[in-house]
């Protein structure tokens, strides 16, 4: 005769937290031109030509900016994809991903 099961479930909480988000930064050079960096803007981080015409003059004013966040692997490939386009026109621009604060 089969012994009969506890009808008393224990329930396991589970803590859910979003994912940490990581910002793209771009920092200032004296090489890379202006229409780069916006071209760069427009066509990796989808942003408009305004956005990317205020984003480039406040890297150019303040040495840098935060150009998007993302998931970590969204921002370390959008982040090699700039890099990547840099590199292949010859200039220095350097982009860095750091956790969002």
């Amino acid at each position: 005769m089969p012994k009969e099961q506890s009808k008393t479930r224990q329930r396991e909480h589970t803590k859910l937290s979003e994912p940490r988000r990581y910002q793209v930064i771009i920092h200032n050079d004296d090489f890379t031109t202006m229409d780069f960096v916006v071209t760069v803007l427009m066509r990796v981080f989808f942003k408009s030509k305004e956005e990317a015409l205020a984003l480039m003059l406040k890297v150019h004013h303040t040495g840098q900016s935060v150009v998007g966040v993302y998931s970590y692997d969204v921002a370390v490939s959008k982040a090699r994809k700039a890099t990547s386009m840099a590199r292949e026109q010859g200039f220095p621009l350097r982009i860095t991903v750091e956790p969002e604060e």
